[in-house]
């Protein structure tokens, strides 16, 4: 058609996030040039991703790259990619639970998974963190359905619903549920609690950093306080076994506040700009902090123990994680199947060399 690299592509929303979906057979094998190609699409170098299809914000700077499963027991592998369209960066360390509401429905759709005749459940390979999930979709008469009367907070409308079960969801990236070996840290005279469940977290008490942990997050921008919980999360980091953690989006720093109809307050960020909703993972991982004993989640809501439902208030709602014994979290989410076709990456950006390894 023209002097680009046309490659196949399906925008999707999953959850509170949107992007594109890929399949793995449509992108470079070699890693240096399936990031350069994301980059080009998603408009790596300007703030607003202005010449590609991302955005001025983390949730919809989203990639997911879905191919026939590498592990037994699973039906796809789903690799997430965040895009620091900003930076120019791609980064395959996180695993985002939001996205990973839309990747049954695209599996199915994509032939890599027959439908059964009312739900169809996908078992999902996260290879970023080597975890299975269950995708529990709605696909009556065999085939996917998006509209439906499930409403998640921080979308409009309703849709049908998509049931995420993450279970031993402990360990995702550092092999362990307290990657420091202690329910509590402290640095820099602060009061951490480190987490790794689905997501690495680190949770801070909001009124330690002078916050109520209700507030909006354009209220968030002072670059005095950025700069402060960016030297946390770093230190955090590291404790946790992320040397370069300055380079990554993990671990994902988070306010956390006692609340009167929830169980907590939170707010989430990714890392750096506070997130509208909240992550799913990380979700995952802050209600799994409010059952372990002696991390700072624990001691503010008392104790609980699996069965339990985990309400979580962010800016746009809340979130409800089901931790059942196994341990097993489970969430509600919502996706929508919004654009099919051809995304445009430029050769520029692509070198030959790199397309042919």
């Amino acid at each position: 058609m023209n002097d680009q690299i046309a490659i196949p592509c399906v925008v999707m929303r999953g959850g509170t996030s949107r992007g594109p979906f890929f399949l793995a057979s449509d992108l470079p094998v070699d890693p240096r040039a399936r990031d350069a190609v994301l980059l080009s699409v998603m408009g790596g170098g300007h703030d607003l991703g202005i010449d590609g299809i991302g955005g001025g914000n983390a949730v919809i700077n989203k990639v997911a790259i879905i191919g026939p499963a590498s592990v037994p027991g699973a039906d796809v592998d789903y690799l997430f990619a965040q895009v620091r369209v900003r930076e120019g960066i791609v980064d395959t360390s996180p695993n985002c639970g939001n996205m990973l509401a839309a990747v049954g429905p695209f599996a199915i759709e994509a032939g890599l998974v027959a439908a059964a005749a009312d739900r169809t459940q996908v078992r999902i390979h996260n290879v970023n963190t080597g975890k299975l999930i269950d995708a529990t979709v709605s696909t009556p008469g065999g085939k996917v359905t998006y509209e439906g009367q499930v409403r998640i907070d921080g979308v409009p409308g309703t849709a049908a619903p998509i049931e995420l079960s993450f279970p031993n969801a402990a360990g995702a990236r550092t092999g362990r549920l307290l990657p420091t070996g202690r329910p509590v840290d402290r640095i820099e005279g602060i009061d951490v609690s480190c987490i790794d469940a689905a997501m690495p977290v680190m949770l801070v008490r909001a009124v330690d950093l002078g916050w109520t942990g209700r507030e909006a997050p354009l209220e968030f921008a002072d670059s005095g306080f950025r700069a402060r919980l960016e030297s946390l999360r770093v230190q955090a980091g590291r404790r946790m076994g992320f040397p370069n953690s300055a380079a990554m989006v993990i671990p994902k720093p988070v306010l956390i506040a006692a609340a009167t109809e929830a169980t907590l307050n939170t707010r989430y960020f990714m890392p750096h700009d506070c997130h509208s909703a909240l992550a799913v993972t990380g979700a995952v991982a802050i209600a799994t902090a409010c059952v372990t004993p002696g991390t700072i989640a624990a001691e503010m809501v008392g104790p609980l123990a699996p069965p339990v439902p985990i309400t979580l208030a962010h800016p746009s709602g809340q979130l409800v994680v089901r931790l059942e014994p196994g341990p097993v979290a489970r969430v509600q989410r919502t996706a929508r199947r919004i654009f099919q076709g051809h995304v445009f990456a430029r050769r520029a950006h692509v070198p030959y060399s790199m397309l042919a390894a």
